[in-house]
């Protein structure tokens, strides 16, 4: 009854880590899955493709924008994060910046200091404008 229709959290296999003590600068581009604990001073952007997933631990930090399809969120992110798909921003969530989605899932106790902006699906999107092109 109450809770039994719960989907499961949003799970991925890891193609790639990086760990708890490890410090990155620069851009990080990534295919699969990527998982943070430690921290990424730059952008994390996804390669083409709508299965990546970003999941950014209670212990990570991301310094830069995220560009990715999906992505679960309970470190801190200081810059816009931008999700194509799914976003999920978990208990210890801390996001200091925009946050671009078309499916959003927030715990209580995650923070976002600044705009939650929706956006439609890409595909969405071109299936209407497909739609009334054949209507005209």
């Amino acid at each position: 009854m109450w809770g039994q229709n719960k989907k499961p959290k949003q799970t991925a296999h890891i193609d790639s880590l990086i760990g708890q003590n490890t410090e990155i600068h620069g851009d990080v581009i990534f295919s699969g899955g990527l998982h943070v604990d430690g921290t990424v001073k730059g952008s994390v952007i996804a390669e083409s493709g709508d299965d990546s997933v970003l999941t950014l631990s209670e212990r990570g930090t991301i310094e830069g924008e995220v560009k990715v399809p999906n992505v679960v969120v309970n470190g801190s992110v200081i810059g816009d994060v931008h999700a194509t798909g799914h976003v999920e921003l978990a208990a210890q969530a801390r996001v200091h910046g925009n946050v671009y989605y078309s499916l959003i899932e927030m715990a209580m106790g995650a923070e976002v200091n600044g705009k939650l902006m929706h956006q439609e699906e890409k595909n969405s999107r071109a299936a209407v404008e497909e739609d009334e092109a054949e209507e005209a």
